[in-house]
């Protein structure tokens, strides 16, 4: 189907034309085929599911227009990653050109984002989205289009749940709703279709011809049966095949199972791909690497070993890094600068990053509570399925490493001649169970134990279990969420308490809102210090627990002695509560981890000390200041006496800082190391008051820019002389300035 049969589907002219500047003529099978199907016709839901990059976006795309031009009101397109929201902002800003307002919301779990009432598509999470939903979104009632985006992750463990029970709502307050699922190849998407009351579309069809095969002994085996050698140079198999592809000007994305690894691989390729570099691109490839390694203030190690690898064109990723220097690295590699990538599995399941050539050094991954396990064929897939760029290769090739002979056939046989699992709902874990049970009484979708049962049945999980074992299921996290105070019942109606339903829109576990409550009622009648919240949070399972390494049981059992007297709760037997004693220890050393940050550890020493590289401070460091923010809402609701202690902590954890820089970090574009350097001259915001624009530019990290918005903020005007454009001096206005202090 050629684009301007579009126009035979009501899709206006300037639409076809705005495709056609995109480089689109004809639309690829399975877009045509879901025409064809009536997807433009707005009467019913669809499931598409088609390999990596034969057009899913695009078919949404055509239904979002179609909706708002024929029925107005607004689009919801829900991604399971916010790096893909960014991306999916970026692609779908091209229609701003037609008028269509295009927003992102990925943060805040307690708002309602109100602003968006006047943007026409949203993007956002499935976490964000059932958030919105919990609080009462005003304009989700005027969403006519749902376009769930990877629905196969439902059957992951700690985002799916959210994704099915947020469809679920919104299709309960819409009949009208049209959802559209995106999904890759699985086996029973016709479950999922099922389940949704929709369209089924699938196809194998790719835009580049996929070619999949076993490398060993310096030979690729395809599935086709064909062979081919490979120039076998090095030692390492996968760098092999890694630069015989950049060598036939084409890149290589090498998926290996940990972070150490990726870092090692590209840290090898490096040199041997530089050889291959044009002598422009070496020249932009410095540059990146400056970019990369000063991302942050006080670059780390892993900062080092990235930026060297770079300048070579080989690069690692994985979510250790920091946000920008992840942006970096994706958008070199898509400007073919960075040759070789390696990464770890959750970039298959992320950003779009194809590649001539994708290898799939390792087939097991470590699990702490089994060892080494097999990665699931739909894993495989997906990693295999970012073989190939479109409109760049006649095809795209996805290559397994085999040790031996033997396993070169196992390879063949256990994942590319495999059909993929089929996904199943985990629903069904408590924690998800109590969020979700607690927010369907919260927010009115259920009123009696009939009624969870009916909404619940509604639900992928629902959809495939038997009515009695859903019925228990809910039964005994009923019973949990009435003992704790969450619900309670009135006139015959379960209903949210009003720590319920705060509990609810903050987002959290009933079961962690239940520890920060007891550790408050603690703190009421205790001596209190930064470590005695700290460790509060770190007894909440979305902060995640740092492991005790070999070793560390005796290096941190003095320090936990040390501080028992402020801990909240009460340490278990060392000797009858082994486990417990262990696991307590644990939280402890995550309590400490956050201690050292808000006491100004560099991100050097917080890398070496708790192996935590600067992505992952960033994403520990995010929930730590949300888990407090609800700690001081609960204090609030129960009128707790030292609600202020924890909202400065908060604060503190935020910036990372230590409590003289609380002022300061009030100031837009001051972080915690400009203002520990401002702190050196300026003690107060009363000082850089009265401090010379000069003075302040002269602050090492500052600057005469940021000098002059610091005096804009403090209620002061900069002046410039026109010939120079130098400053000449700051003046106070009449506005008066919202920063107070503390």
């Amino acid at each position: 189907m050629r684009i301007e049969q579009l126009l035979e589907q009501g899709l206006p002219r300037q639409v076809v034309e705005l495709l056609r500047e995109q480089g689109i003529e004809k639309l690829f099978p399975p877009q045509e085929e879901s025409i064809k199907r009536g997807l433009l016709s707005l009467k019913k839901n669809f499931v598409v599911a088609v390999p990596t990059a034969s057009g899913k976006t695009l078919i949404a795309e055509l239904l979002m227009l179609r909706s708002l031009l024929e029925r107005g009101g607004k689009c919801l397109y829900i991604v399971p990653l916010k790096a893909l929201a960014s991306e999916k902002l970026e692609e779908f800003r091209k229609y701003e050109k037609l008028g269509v307002k295009v927003g992102v919301t990925t943060g805040d779990y307690d708002a309602s984002d109100e602003w968006l009432g006047s943007y026409d598509i949203i993007v956002t999470t499935s976490e964000k989205a059932d958030s919105l939903i919990r609080h009462r979104t005003s304009w989700l009632s005027e969403v006519n289009v749902v376009v769930a985006d990877e629905v196969h992750l439902i059957h992951d463990s700690s985002r799916g749940p959210t994704l099915e029970v947020t469809l679920a709502r919104l299709r309960h307050l819409s009949e009208n709703l049209i959802i559209l699922a995106l999904s890759a190849t699985i086996s029973n998407a016709n479950e999922i279709a099922s389940w949704l009351n929709a369209e089924l579309v699938e196809s194998e069809w790719r835009p580049v011809k996929l070619r999949e095969g076993v490398y060993h002994a310096g030979e690729i085996l395809f599935t086709d049966s064909s062979r081919r050698g490979i120039d076998a140079s090095y030692a390492n198999e996968a760098l092999n095949l890694a630069l015989d592809t950049v060598k036939e000007g084409g890149q290589s994305l090498v998926f290996v199972n940990t972070r150490r690894g990726a870092e090692r691989f590209a840290t090898e390729a490096a040199p041997k791909v530089k050889r291959l570099l044009s002598e422009a691109e070496k020249e932009e490839l410095k540059e990146i690497a400056q970019r990369v390694l000063h991302v942050l203030a006080e670059p780390t190690r892993i900062c080092r070993r990235l930026s060297k690898a770079v300048a070579g064109g080989a690069a690692f990723h994985h979510a250790g890094l920091a946000p920008e220097q992840r942006r970096l690295i994706e958008h070199a590699f898509r400007r073919n600068l960075i040759k070789v990538l390696a990464a770890t599995p959750t970039l298959a399941a992320g950003v779009n990053l194809p590649a001539r050539r994708v290898v799939i050094r390792d087939y097991r991954r470590y699990d702490s509570s089994l060892g080494y396990v097999e990665i699931p064929v739909m894993e495989i897939k997906q990693m295999a399925g970012r073989a190939g760029r479109p409109r760049y290769d006649r095809y795209g090739e996805a290559i397994l490493v085999a040790r031996a002979e033997e396993e070169r056939d196992f390879l063949l046989e256990r994942y590319l001649l495999a059909e993929p699992e089929r996904v199943y709902s985990k629903l069904a874990a408590l924690p998800a169970l109590r969020m979700h049970i607690l927010a369907s009484i919260a927010t009115g979708y259920a009123s009696s134990f009939s009624g969870l049962v009916d909404f619940f049945s509604k639900t992928f999980y629902g959809h495939q279990q038997e009515a009695y074992t859903l019925e228990s299921s809910l039964l005994s996290v009923l019973e949990f969420l009435e003992h704790e105070g969450f619900l309670q019942e009135e006139e015959e109606k379960i209903v949210a308490t009003p720590f319920g339903k705060r509990v609810s829109e903050l987002y959290i576990d009933p079961l962690s809102a239940v520890t920060l409550r007891n550790a408050l009622e603690r703190a009421e009648s205790v001596a209190t210090e930064a470590i005695s919240y700290l460790h509060a949070i770190a007894r909440c399972s979305e902060l995640g627990t740092l492991y005790l390494r070999k070793g560390e049981y005796e290096e941190y059992l003095p320090k936990l002695l040390e501080q028992e007297r402020y801990l909240l709760f009460p340490l278990p037997s060392q000797y009858y509560e082994a486990y417990a004693f262990e696991h307590f220890l644990a939280e402890f050393k995550t309590a400490l981890f956050l201690h050292d940050w808000i006491e100004e550890r560099s991100e050097e020493y917080l890398l070496e000390r708790y192996n935590l590289a600067p992505g992952d401070i960033h994403s520990r460091v995010e929930i730590a200041e949300w888990l407090l923010y609800a700690m001081e809402e609960i204090a609030r609701l129960f009128n707790f006496k030292k609600r202020e202690e924890i909202s400065r902590l908060r604060l503190r954890v935020k910036h990372g800082i230590r409590e003289e820089l609380l002022e300061l970090v009030s100031l837009k574009g001051i972080g915690r190391a400009r203002a520990r350097k401002l702190y050196t001259r300026f003690k107060t915001l009363e000082e850089l008051r009265k401090a010379s624009l000069k003075d302040i530019a002269s602050v090492p990290l500052i600057g005469e820019k940021l000098a002059a918005s610091i005096k804009a903020q403090l209620g002061e005007k900069v002046t410039r002389s026109p010939a120079s454009g130098n400053e000449v001096k700051a003046t106070k206005t009449t506005k008066q300035s919202t920063l107070t202090g503390f």
